[in-house]
């Protein structure tokens, strides 16, 4: 759970005195073999502030890959963990350009940065007076308050909400009625307005009938949030997107183009689309916008002759039945050692097997496993950057 901040833990961290103390901390290397001994300095040199300050750095440094400017911000534990990726944030900021927006449940910031980026207003508000004094020090300059996200406080046209998902002891909670705020009540307080809520990508599209359109957004091949944007902040006839961030090569697609998808054996490569897409339920749409086929209706892996650029498909060596001991043949005659296994719809999980195959070899492959129809199969490949 990390180390829990008092409101005074923040006004000194944000004092001449706790800049000072950080920036003498930071120099301690924190290694897994010095964390003890550094721990001990950082004690002799702050005395009872050495904790809050020891925390900051250890925060800081494991946000640095998370947020953009994480050297100078302020953070909890959980509070990190739930913030948003700065990328992602970014992503879903860009809809309330020049927009007077109010971020309802704030907490440190992250997403209220974004949003001062691009919005023509935006106000912060949370009830956790640590968080909001942290927000302070992470978005200067932007009003941040304390309010209940369920008691409007501002005449926003346009609104974003990320509802805490954890309990008190860390653990997820999945039912939208157990969300801080719940999700039926987040959406009934702002019927009238735009309104943008942050969930898991896990969580059941059904239980939020109130969405214009559901956004399932990855970032470097992981799937991060599901995005539920209403109103005049979702985009005409679509109702499912995915966006796929990923440098300069991010792009999105939606339920609004073509899904003419044929089914069919495997042909030249193996196509596992990114998670993003399948989650959202558009494997069908990427598909078509590619060239590609299903293997089976109801799995997502894809085939075809020429694989979309700048992904990592799966060249074809050979396919057949599936069965454990026809496999172990087929790894053995080709001298495999190395084995990448991809499994949709079959029963099987690849650590347990990896270990009963019991390979031996030089040569590296990856091998899908999979069904077509009721009969499983495998398909045999090699694993390629395009």
């Amino acid at each position: 759970m990390g180390y829990a901040f008092t409101s005074a833990d923040v006004e000194f961290l944000r004092s001449a005195a706790g800049i000072a103390a950080l920036a003498e901390v930071d120099a301690l290397p924190f290694s897994a073999a010095s964390h003890l001994q550094d721990v001990g300095v950082a004690r002799k040199l702050l005395g009872e502030s050495f904790a809050p300050v020891v925390e900051t750095v250890l925060l800081r440094r494991r946000a640095s890959s998370k947020l953009d400017s994480a050297a100078s911000w302020l953070f909890t534990d959980d509070a990190l963990q739930q913030a948003t990726a700065s990328a992602v944030a970014r992503h879903r900021a860009s809809r309330f350009a020049d927009r007077v927006v109010h971020d309802v449940t704030c907490s440190i910031g992250a997403d209220l940065f974004a949003l001062s980026e691009v919005a023509s207003v935006c106000v912060g508000s949370d009830l956790d007076p640590v968080r909001l004094a942290m927000a302070r020090n992470n978005v200067p300059g932007r009003l941040v308050v304390r309010a209940d996200a369920l008691r409007p406080v501002s005449r926003a046209g346009a609104v974003t909400a990320d509802p805490a998902r954890r309990d008190s002891a860390g653990r997820r909670k999945w039912n939208p009625a157990d969300f801080v705020p719940p999700l039926d009540e987040l959406s009934a307080v702002y019927a009238g307005v735009d309104l943008a809520v942050k969930c898991a990508p896990g969580i059941d599209f059904a239980v939020a009938p109130w969405a214009d359109e559901i956004e399932v957004v990855s970032l470097d091949g992981a799937v991060r949030e599901a995005c539920l944007w209403t109103r005049g902040l979702a985009t005409a006839g679509v109702t499912r997107r995915a966006s796929v961030l990923h440098g300069s090569e991010s792009w999105t697609i939606t339920d609004a183009e073509p899904d003419d998808c044929p089914v069919a054996a495997p042909g030249e490569w193996i196509i596992d689309p990114d998670g993003a897409v399948v989650r959202a339920g558009l494997v069908r749409h990427y598909a078509a916008r590619h060239g590609l086929w299903q293997l089976d209706e109801r799995i997502a892996y894809l085939s075809g002759s020429v694989p979309p650029p700048g992904i990592r498909a799966f060249r074809v060596l050979e396919h057949g039945h599936y069965t454990e001991k026809a496999l172990k043949s087929l790894l053995r005659t080709r001298g495999i050692g190395r084995l990448e296994i991809l499994v949709r719809g079959l029963d099987v999980d690849p650590n347990t097997l990896r270990k009963r195959l019991k390979l031996s070899g030089s040569a590296e492959a990856s091998v899908v496993l999979t069904r077509v129809g009721a009969k499983p199969v495998m398909v045999l490949c090699r694993a390629e950057r395009t």
